[in-house]
């Protein structure tokens, strides 16, 4: 019996674990409850150990070049051996989360996932803690109050930082209590709702060139907000910049305060000065009438865009449309030129963390898999939002056979292509004919165009998912009235648009100016 009892020891002392299980338990230790990949050998082994250990494995299609990751990583390593993957993951998860969120890159080698090594040598890790929460110096809350008290023309600028800090109650109270008018940039959406009377979104332009003093709270001065600088920005602006992150502090435009800590805490912390003084910025001052203005011109000009009845249908009408029927709680993931710019204008996010689009590197072919991962965390936590991926149709093309991966698992995604033919613009069936009859295609095309009218509606169908082909408001409206009942199966509407549809008149152009 005692020689018995010795030999179940011994085995259990000497049982052995694979490398693809130490990853999939590490993972899983960290509270990972997705995994998103692509397989081939042995990356098959390591998605079948982390389904064994619990986790949901989403096979995609569309793979990138993986490796380049790795320069644009918070964290990169490569464990040393088996023993080291549960220390080296939770350092690559825990550095995710701490500080400003970002991806990490852990390369493992192929060799290592099928060799085995003793589960008695291996030390576990257990889930990193949530990130410390950190306030600004309240000597800089104090001048920063003071700085936004001497402005005549004050303007917030809401970041995804905000979004990501889940700074959404004390900032709404903030804003409410301040009077002050606040811009949110694109994935800032939704922080505080589009439609809240202080947002001044659609007086974009007047709000950040005639703006005095900025209170920029988790957004970049990156080109997404033109760096700051002039002729978007007033020379003299004076920035109060909130940021999680050190190095960010000042970058193309010196900060007249800098606080530095969580975004939640710091809103708090301004939000008591504001409430102990009982300042409030006035409703009817010269600024405030300005914007206001600019808000209700914008919004005539696309009104009557939007009201258009001619075929094809423009930009505007489409969004108009599809505007009024898409619930507040939708997920909108989009990507595209005209798109995306457009979009982020006229579809409005109601609630925080509700937009994903191509962000700061302006990446194309990422909206499928963003509504992939969306819709997949939605079925999981059942609240009944659509996802709902708004797509350019060259946008489209990047990742477009994902929709299989939509088909294969069942996710409710619905995707609205908008269909120019080209990449800013096109051209319509017959000037395509008409250049073919020309000579070679490749020498007299323009190399903005794509196939005229691509049934990219028919790629859905030929999975098992619902195509639309879109030409009029009716169809548009009863397709997606349609789609968005369906919980079943995907859906993709593909909506052809007057191939030379355009934004309307911008004050100012675009960072990289263009000939055509």
């Amino acid at each position: 019996m005692a020689s018995l009892v010795a030999l179940q020891v011994q085995n259990r002392a000497m049982e052995e674990v694979t490398g693809a299980q130490l990853i999939a338990e590490s993972l899983k230790a960290q509270k990972v409850e997705y995994m998103f990949g692509i397989v081939g050998v042995p990356v098959i082994e390591v998605a079948m150990a982390a389904q064994a250990a619990g986790i949901k494995y989403v096979g995609m299609r569309n793979e990138q070049a993986v490796e380049a990751c790795r320069l644009y990583s918070k964290f990169s390593a490569r464990p040393s051996s088996l023993e080291a993957i549960p220390s080296v993951i939770e350092k690559a998860v825990r550095t995710s989360l701490y500080g400003r969120p970002g991806a990490c890159y852990v390369d493992i080698a192929g060799d290592m996932v099928n060799a085995k090594v003793d589960r008695s040598k291996v030390s576990f890790v257990s889930c990193c803690p949530a990130p410390p929460v950190s306030l600004a110096d309240h000597g800089a809350i104090t001048q920063a109050i003071s700085v936004l008290k001497a402005a005549k023309r004050p303007l917030v600028i809401v970041g995804k930082g905000a979004a990501y800090g889940r700074a959404e109650i004390a900032l709404r109270e903030f804003v409410e209590m301040s009077g002050l008018p606040f811009l949110p940039t694109p994935m800032g959406k939704g922080v505080l709702p589009d439609d809240h009377p202080n947002c001044v979104a659609a007086a974009r332009s007047r709000a950040l060139l005639q703006a005095d003093v900025v209170l920029l709270l988790g957004a970049r001065l990156n080109w997404i907000l033109h760096f700051g600088l002039p002729p978007r920005f007033d020379p003299d602006v004076k920035v109060i910049q909130v940021d999680l992150c050190a190095e960010e502090m000042g970058n193309n435009v010196r900060p007249a305060v800098a606080l530095l800590g969580d975004i939640n805490a710091i809103v708090t912390q301004l939000l008591t000065c504001v409430r102990q003084d009982g300042w409030k910025y006035p409703s009817d001052t010269e600024w405030w009438n300005s914007l206001k203005d600019k808000i209700a011109a914008n919004a005539k000009i696309s009104k009557a865009l939007a009201l258009q009845s001619t075929l094809p249908m423009n930009y505007y009408t489409v969004f108009h449309h599809v505007s009024q029927l898409l619930p507040h709680d939708c997920i909108i993931v989009s990507e595209g030129a005209n798109t995306m710019d457009i979009g982020r204008t006229m579809l409005n996010n109601y609630l925080p963390r509700h937009r994903l689009d191509a962000g700061t590197f302006g990446t194309m072919g990422v909206g499928l898999g963003f509504a992939i991962a969306a819709a997949a965390v939605e079925r999981s936590e059942n609240k009944g939002r659509r996802v709902v991926c708004v797509e350019g149709d060259s946008a489209f093309g990047f990742s477009g056979m994902e929709v299989e991966t939509m088909c294969r698992y069942n996710l409710p995604v619905v995707i609205i292509v908008v269909n120019n033919n080209g990449i800013y613009s096109g051209v319509d069936p017959e000037t395509w004919k008409e250049m073919a009859k020309m000579g070679d295609l490749t020498s007299i095309a323009p190399p903005v165009t794509l196939l005229p009218e691509a049934r990219y509606d028919e790629i859905m169908t030929a999975f098992g998912g619902r195509g639309f082909l879109v030409r009029t408001v009716e169809e548009l409206c009863s397709a997606l009235q349609l789609s968005l009942t369906d919980w079943e199966k995907p859906s993709l509407l593909n909506v052809l648009i007057d191939p030379s549809s355009d934004r309307k008149q911008q004050e100012f152009p675009w960072l990289t100016r263009s000939n055509l």
